[in-house]
């Protein structure tokens, strides 16, 4: 896992750039795409109160651990800035095609179906930081 590279980046890299660049950029709550390991995500992240919210619209390809390694950048930018929770909400509910694979990895690690207030339906774990999901395959 620790070798998944996001956008070329390691994880300690990603979390060693400025916080205004880390604001700026990929905490903005805008749209963004990306890659992590060989998938392409379309995603978008934002800090709300006690709270790391994570929400991934589009994940394509990928397979060797691209979301381990995002859930692991997540939780420790989290700690380390005094976070307590970490939200995830993944829209693969109703994919023209969906990835199987991707919907039994997310109800192994305990997520669920959850109609959010404008968001909609997603998948969607609320865990608290520093404790990741089960692994899944």
């Amino acid at each position: 896992m620790s070798n998944i590279l996001l956008e070329g980046y390691t994880t300690d890299e990603i979390l060693n750039l400025p916080a205004e660049l880390m604001q700026s950029i990929i905490l903005s709550d805008e749209a963004l795409v990306f890659k992590a390991g060989s998938a392409n995500m379309l995603g978008r992240f934002c800090v709300s109160g006690d709270t790391l919210i994570m929400e991934l619209a589009h994940v394509d390809g990928g397979g060797e651990g691209a979301l381990p390694a995002l859930a692991s950048l997540a939780n420790r930018y989290a700690q380390r800035e005094g976070l307590q929770f970490l939200e995830w909400r993944v829209h693969a509910v109703h994919c023209a095609k969906p990835n199987l694979k991707l919907r039994r990895v997310l109800e192994r690690r305990g997520f669920i179906v959850r109609e959010l207030p404008d968001v909609g339906e997603c998948f969607w774990l609320r865990s608290a930081v520093n404790t990741l999901p089960p692994k899944g395959d």
